[in-house]
């Protein structure tokens, strides 16, 4: 029964169309304005200006300031002819091609009085047309359903993300719990540790003041011996003149000095030396240390290091002569003085520390302190890793949650993505909602085209465009910047790049799917290039 329905409602609208094309009216007039054309009655204009007899519609004269009494002849500059083209789609044209020699309507009813050679093309057209709009509906309705699979998967996604932030953020309060706990075990760890290593520290120093203190008093008996030269338990102020080095002020050493450094008596003993010591042990010299090495005039001028010779190489352009004058300069400084640098010996204070040797390893106990406290460290140390990728872990769901992907998130699929393309100079990368670059083809910098701004399109379209700001600053010019354009394709990817001006480029960008049955374009431009990306909607 309703297979009937149907072939009788097709054959109604068949007749009807028929008896469409059959109803009689002016040439030129649309179907649609057959009610103001009826023979017998007398035509208003329709722009209201004036009314005329029927029979000067189409007389090849223009009545109607709108030239609406002609819509079948080229008298009215301003008129406009209708093509019918049955089996293709209806148009109008200019009045001035009437009868031009020109067919522009498919049906050939613009040539009617011209004597041109036209064929109908209609019905050929018509059925191109309708074999095109029969494939843009089915790429549209391939495309509407990779959409709305794209856009199940963004929502089934954004589930998941959710339940996982929740999931990372009860995991998170486990984890601060966790790194409490494990501070306090830390610190209760390490303030025993501090102790233990305090004690040895100390054990170690007070042990280095004893062998010092050995060391000083073994070199205070032998200074004393030295200096008694005549073995009689007395250091006398004679006995210490000998020792010129000994001279406070170093002008000469007097007997008032010497006794001065003896504590103002004539002579002292072993006990009263010890007193004293402390005023003669920095600048005595033992009568058994050997005597210096004396050190060639040439050697003892300082050796040019290395560096020194790099930044202060030899000049060629300086003559021999001045060479040698300089040389001669030299020798010069070096008689107009006994000047000898002194020898580069080890500090005392170094001196003493090789004689006393390293600190010597903790004892066990001690040992067992620092590595539990180690351990403390090292677990607590971990923790708080953790604790910090789990902090990024939240910001980027939440980030990822929160973001703009589309009316309903169909362009979620693109986060994390990354597309390049490559010209005869750059390879350009565009990930989008992250940033965009180039590079150049045969190695160098990367240059960075902009960050994700946000979307740019017009206002009915938004979506059509991203904005990608603040990158690379030009050289005296502005910062770079890329607006990406997407467009319908049939696979995602970076197809053109642009530079309309100075530091701002152009994206195309194909998108993998079909949005609707109309085509979507997303286009990128940045402040320096260009570029575009291709995908279905």
């Amino acid at each position: 029964m309703s297979c009937q329905y149907h072939h009788l409602l097709l054959l109604l609208l068949l007749s009807v169309g028929v008896s469409a094309v059959e109803v009689q009216r002016p040439r030129g007039v649309p179907l649609s304005k057959r009610q103001f054309y009826e023979e017998g009655k007398p035509f208003t204009c329709l722009d209201g200006s004036r009314t005329i007899p029927f029979d000067r519609v189409n007389d090849d004269y223009c009545d109607c300031r709108d030239g609406s009494d002609e819509p079948g002849t080229a008298a009215c500059p301003n008129g406009s002819f209708h093509c019918t083209n049955a089996g293709f789609r209806p148009a109008f044209i200019p009045s001035s091609r009437i009868n031009d020699g020109i067919c522009d309507c498919c049906d050939t009813t613009d040539e009617y009085n011209s004597g041109a050679a036209c064929q109908n093309t209609c019905r050929e057209l018509g059925r191109k047309e309708r074999e095109s709009l029969q494939k843009m509906a089915e790429i549209a309705k391939e495309g509407f359903l990779l959409k709305q699979q794209l856009i199940q998967e963004a929502k089934r996604g954004l589930e998941d993300k959710k339940a996982k932030l929740g999931d990372v953020q009860v995991s998170k309060k486990d984890l601060e719990d966790k790194v409490e706990a494990l501070r306090t075990v830390k610190e209760t760890a390490e303030q025993p540790e501090k102790e233990a290593k305090e004690r040895h520290l100390k054990a170690w120093e007070d042990q280095k003041a004893l062998i010092r203190m050995e060391k000083d008093k073994a070199k205070m008996t032998e200074v004393f011996l030295e200096l008694d030269d005549d073995a009689d338990g007395f250091v006398s102020v004679a006995e210490l003149l000998s020792h010129s080095e000994l001279d406070p002020d170093s002008d000469g050493f007097t007997e008032t000095e010497a006794q001065g450094l003896l504590g103002g008596v004539d002579k002292v003993d072993t006990a009263a030396f010890e007193a004293v010591w402390s005023n003669i042990k920095d600048k005595y010299i033992s009568e058994m240390a050997p005597p210096p090495v004396e050190t060639p005039q040439e050697e003892m001028r300082e050796p040019v290091s290395d560096n020194e010779s790099e930044q202060y190489p030899e000049d060629p352009d300086i003559p021999e002569d001045e060479e040698e004058e300089e040389e001669e300069d030299e020798d010069d400084d070096q008689d107009d003085g006994d000047y000898k640098p002194p020898p580069t010996m080890p500090t005392q204070e170094k001196k003493d520390d090789d004689d006393e040797g390293t600190m010597p390893p903790y004892d066990q106990e001690t040992q067992n302190l620092i590595d539990a406290a180690q351990k403390a460290r090292d677990e607590f140390d971990e923790a708080e890793r953790a604790l910090r990728e789990v902090d990024d872990q939240i910001r980027n769901l939440e980030k990822e949650i929160s973001f703009d992907f589309g009316p309903s998130a169909e362009f979620a699929y693109l986060y994390s993505q990354c597309y390049e393309l490559t010209t005869s100079e750059y390879v350009y990368r565009l990930c989008p909602f992250n940033r965009v670059s180039q590079k150049p083809k045969y190695g160098g910098s990367e240059t960075n085209l902009g960050t994700w701004g946000k979307w740019a399109g017009p206002e009915d379209n938004i979506y059509s465009m991203m904005k990608y700001e603040h990158g690379t600053g030009c050289w005296q010019g502005p910062n770079r910047s890329t607006t990406v354009k997407l467009t319908c394709g049939k696979e995602t990817v970076v197809t053109s790049t642009s530079e309309p001006s100075r530091c701002p480029l152009d994206f195309f960008f194909l998108r993998d799917h079909m949005v609707t049955a109309a085509t979507q374009s997303f286009r990128a431009v940045s402040d320096t290039t260009m570029a575009s990306v291709n995908k279905r909607e």
